[in-house]
């Protein structure tokens, strides 16, 4: 299976969800189904069907964190010679050269990626255009509504 690139702070992420479920989540749905139990009749005990419904969705979450931390390449940025490359991990700063409004992204690994904090996915259309690519450089993003040119300001190794 090939590896999947992780940030460290998403590594560390995954892990403390995963430590979250084992040792608070999944002891507290544990108790609660006994709990339900004591109720009687299982058929149409509300509490105990929510609790197995919680339970499972508990051991699916911690089977796919496993999953994904069994095959990720953590890459920490802070370690590789500063290129002025756009590689994963780096904080890359952007111009639209149609509105020059600015925009500054973090190239990151799938799970990490939120738009709204300026954490974009390696896969995205934008990252994908981007990589490889020198500060200096004119890409072109071809996005639903058309072409979008940027230039690349800065690229930082943080």
């Amino acid at each position: 299976m090939n590896k999947v690139p992780m940030t460290v702070a998403g590594e560390r992420s995954l892990r403390e969800e995963l430590d979250h479920l084992k040792s608070e989540a999944r002891p507290q749905v544990i108790a609660a189904i006994a709990e339900a139990r004591e109720h009687g009749d299982l058929k149409e005990n509300a509490e105990y069907h929510a609790a197995r419904e919680q339970q499972g969705f508990i051991e699916g979450r911690i089977q796919e964190i496993e999953s994904k931390l069994s095959v990720c390449q953590v890459i920490d940025v802070t370690k590789l010679p500063k290129t002025g490359k756009v590689i994963f991990g780096v904080t890359v700063s952007l111009m639209n050269l149609d509105t020059d409004a600015e925009v500054t992204y973090r190239i990151v690994g799938e799970d990490e990626a939120d738009i709204k904090s300026g954490r974009i996915s390696v896969t995205s259309p934008i990252a994908r255009a981007l990589i490889g690519k020198e500060e200096g450089d004119v890409v072109v993003v071809k996005t639903p509504g058309g072409d979008v040119e940027y230039e690349i300001g800065s690229v930082e190794y943080v």
